[in-house]
């Protein structure tokens, strides 16, 4: 999976990827949200300062009660809104809308003011990860 773009809200999180050697995106994005639910589930379960651990597990618990191929906890949602992008016009706009979703939620005034998102990465300052691939 290589990562162009990527924003965390506080309840979704939006990602602009492309998978390589024959993968297919939905098999990807699937493992994604399985490596990643098991470690944010262990994370809250093993952090002594999260104060809401038993309301969040007990909401991931009941999320898994009402689906047939989960067993303990239920992090993601089911469904997702892949979009595919057929341009570099539409790839730019979509970039766009990703980096301005803490803007239009009226977290911050600037998109590269957002910690958790790769718009530092396209404003020429340095991210809060190490690499992504910057798409001009």
């Amino acid at each position: 999976m290589e990562i162009f773009a990527w924003c965390i809200m506080t309840n979704h999180i939006h990602l602009i990827f492309r998978v390589t050697s024959g993968f297919k995106p939905q098999n990807v994005l699937g493992d994604l949200k399985k490596f990643t639910s098991k470690a944010i589930v262990k994370a809250i379960e093993e952090n002594p300062r999260e104060s809401r651990k038993e309301m969040f597990l007990a909401k991931f618990k009941d999320a898994a009660s009402k689906s047939s191929n989960v067993n303990k906890y239920q992090f993601w949602q089911h469904d997702n809104h892949p979009i595919e992008l057929w341009s570099a016009k539409v790839t730019q706009e979509k970039i766009k809308y990703v980096h301005y979703n803490p803007v239009e939620a009226g977290l911050v005034y600037r998109p590269e003011d957002y910690v958790y998102s790769s718009a530092r990465d396209y404003s020429g300052e340095k991210g809060l990860v190490n690499q992504v691939i910057v798409v001009l």
